[in-house]
């Protein structure tokens, strides 16, 4: 059994998971190829020893985890999370100017 770590619900094993796939560097859309929209989407190195892979917790958080994995051994290096969007800060009124109506 291999055992997954979330950093949210603790490790839990593999069949909770659905693995999204080795981390690749999106090509630039304006300056991309179709060559190499296709390495994106479809090709990867598929190698032995430490890869980082997305992995969706399914039945669990539903959340998405960034994993660093041995493929040869299942082992985990600590998992990070996604960066989630940043929430935007509140504005802090203005303050007003002597005799200025509100």
């Amino acid at each position: 059994m291999m055992m997954v770590p979330c950093l949210w619900c603790g490790p839990r094993d593999a069949g909770e998971f659905r693995q999204a796939g080795e981390v690749v560097p999106r090509p630039d859309p304006a300056q991309a190829t179709p060559e190499q929209w296709r390495a994106y989407l479809y090709l990867r190195a598929n190698r032995k020893g430490w890869v980082t892979e997305t992995w969706y917790h399914r039945m669990g958080c539903r959340r998405y985890v960034t994993l660093v994995r041995n493929t040869e051994t299942h082992e985990f290096r600590p998992a990070e999370p996604e960066p989630e969007a940043a929430e935007p800060e509140a504005a802090e009124p203005e303050a007003a100017e002597p005799g200025a109506r509100p």
